[in-house]
C-alpha cells in the first residue's frame, strides 16, 4: 500500500469518529432524556441513550418507594424517561433518575385524581408501622385505619397486593400523600347494602356466613352486607355467649326477622330457621314418661325444667314435694338437674305439666304413741260425760233410779220457767 493510500484511510477515519462524536447528545446535569434499559443487577440499572457510554440507575432513583430490586421497577428493553442526576466524563459516570421524572409527572396527575375523586388501583410496595406504603409517581401511605372497614392486626401478607384507593390528602411542599382504601369499601357497601335490602323479604331464609362476633350477638354476611343475629336468636337452647354456637367464618341458614331501610339495619335469625322445639319433641314425650331435666327458672308457683333443648315444663309448688313447700327454693335450685314424671303435655300449647314428687315415694306417716291415744280416749270419756247430762249421786235416797223416775220432758224441767214468760 502506498504511503498516499495510508494518509488518505487515516483521514477518512478520523472524519468518520469526528461525525460519530459529533451525533453523540451532549449532556448536563438536569437535562430529561430518553433511554432504553439494556441490563438490569440487584442494585442498579444500565440504560442506553445514545451518549459516549450508557448512564445507570441507582437503586435508590428507581422508585419513590423503597424497592428490594432493581427488577421491582423496569424490565430489559423497557422505554423510559430520565433526569440526569450527575456526569463526570472523566470517569465515565452517569448517574440518571427515574424517580425524579416520575414525581414531577406524579403531582400534577395526583392533584386532578384528588379533586375529581377518583379511584385508583395500586399495589403495596411495602408494609411499615402504622400503614401502607404504595407508589403513585411518590410515596403514597395509606394509615391502617384507612385500609378495610374493619380491624386488622396484621398487614404482613398485604405486601405485592392490589388494592383500590382514594385520595384523601395531597400536600406536595412536603411530599405527602395520604390514601385510603377503607373509603372506597364503604361506598361499595353502601350501595351493595341498598341493593341487597330492596330485595329482602320478612321471612326469608337465606344462607350467610358468620363474619365476627360480639357478646350480643353474631354478624353475618348475607351477600356482601351484615345482618345482626341477636344472641337471643341464635339457638332453640339458652346461649350464654355466642362462641359458644358458632364461630366466625362458619357458613349458617339465617332466617329475616326484620328490615330497616332507613338505618341500614337487618336483624336475622338462625335459630327461626331451624325447626323448633316443640315440633321436634311431638312424639318424643307422653303423659306418663319419667324424664331428666334442668331447672331454668324458679317462680313464686313453682320451678320451670328444661327437659329437651327449648322446651320447658312447669313444676307447680304443690308438685314439688309430698311435704307443705312455701317457698319452691326449698326444694330445688337454678340449674339443678331434676327427674320429673310427665303429668300433662300439649305441644300445640307448648305448655308440659310436670311432677317431682310423683317421681318418689311418700313418707310413711308416723305411728301413734300410746299417750296420744289415752289422751284421745280422755278426750271421748269427757265428751260422753257431757252427753249424758248432769252427774247423779249412786247414793241419795231422795232420787229413784228407776227407769220412770229417769225420764222427764223439757216441758216438765222447763214448764214453769215458760209460764212466767207468757
Amino acid at each position: 500500500m502506498s504511503e498516499e493510500t495510508k494518509v488518505q484511510e487515516s483521514a477518512s477515519a478520523e472524519a468518520i469518529s469526528q461525525d460519530a462524536l459529533d451525533n453523540f447528545v451532549s449532556l448536563k446535569k438536569g437535562d430529561i432524556v430518553n433511554g432504553t434499559i439494556v441490563k438490569i443487577e440487584d442494585n442498579q440499572v444500565t440504560v442506553s441513550l445514545g451518549y459516549k457510554y450508557d448512564g445507570v440507575i441507582p437503586l435508590r432513583e428507581l422508585s419513590s418507594v423503597q424497592i428490594d430490586s432493581a427488577a421491582d421497577a423496569v424490565q430489559v428493553g423497557q422505554e423510559v424517561q430520565l433526569k440526569v442526576v450527575s456526569i463526570d466524563d472523566e470517569k465515565e459516570r452517569l448517574v440518571l433518575s427515574k424517580k425524579a421524572i416520575d414525581s414531577e409527572k406524579a403531582w400534577d396527575v395526583l392533584q386532578a385524581q384528588f379533586e375529581a375523586g377518583e379511584v385508583l388501583e395500586v399495589t403495596v410496595a411495602d408494609v411499615v408501622k402504622g400503614g401502607l406504603v404504595v407508589d403513585v409517581g411518590v410515596r403514597g401511605f395509606i394509615p391502617a385505619s384507612m385500609v378495610e372497614r374493619h380491624f386488622v392486626e396484621d398487614f404482613s401478607d398485604y405486601k405485592g397486593r392490589k388494592i383500590r384507593v382514594k385520595i384523601k390528602e395531597i400536600d406536595r411542599e412536603n411530599n405527602k400523600v395520604i390514601l385510603s382504601a377503607k373509603e372506597v369499601l364503604d361506598q361499595e357497601f353502601e350501595q351493595n347494602k341498598q341493593t341487597i335490602i330492596g330485595g329482602l323479604q320478612i321471612g326469608q331464609e337465606i344462607d350467610g356466613t358468620v363474619q365476627r362476633l360480639t357478646p350480643f350477638g353474631a354478624f353475618v354476611d348475607i351477600g356482601g352486607i351484615d345482618g345482626l343475629v341477636h344472641v337471643s336468636e341464635l339457638s332453640w337452647q339458652h346461649v350464654a355467649h355466642p362462641k359458644d354456637v358458632v364461630s366466625e367464618g362458619q357458613s349458617v341458614r339465617v332466617k329475616v326477622l326484620k328490615v330497616d331501610p332507613a338505618a341500614g339495619k337487618i336483624s336475622l335469625s338462625i335459630k327461626a330457621a331451624q325447626p323448633g322445639p316443640w315440633e321436634t319433641a311431638t312424639g318424643s314425650f307422653n303423659i306418663g314418661d319419667i324424664v331428666t331435666g334442668t331447672v331454668r327458672r324458679i317462680v313464686s308457683f313453682g320451678a320451670f325444667v328444661e327437659i329437651a333443648p327449648g322446651v320447658e315444663g312447669l313444676v307447680h309448688i304443690s308438685q314439688l314435694a309430698h311435704r307443705h313447700v312455701v317457698t319452691p327454693n326449698e326444694v330445688v335450685k337454678e340449674g339443678q338437674e331434676v327427674k320429673a314424671k310427665i303429668l300433662d303435655f300439649n305441644p300445640g300449647e307448648k305448655r308440659v305439666s310436670l311432677s317431682i314428687k310423683e317421681t318418689e315415694e311418700a313418707p310413711e306417716q308416723p305411728a301413734r304413741s300410746e299417750r296420744e291415744h289415752g289422751e284421745r280416749g280422755d278426750r271421748r270419756d269427757r265428751g260422753d260425760r257431757r252427753d249424758r247430762g248432769p252427774k247423779v249421786e249412786l247414793n241419795n235416797p231422795n232420787v229413784s233410779l228407776s227407769n220412770e223416775s229417769m225420764s222427764f220432758t223439757l216441758a216438765e224441767r222447763f214448764g214453769d220457767k215458760l209460764s212466767k214468760l207468757k
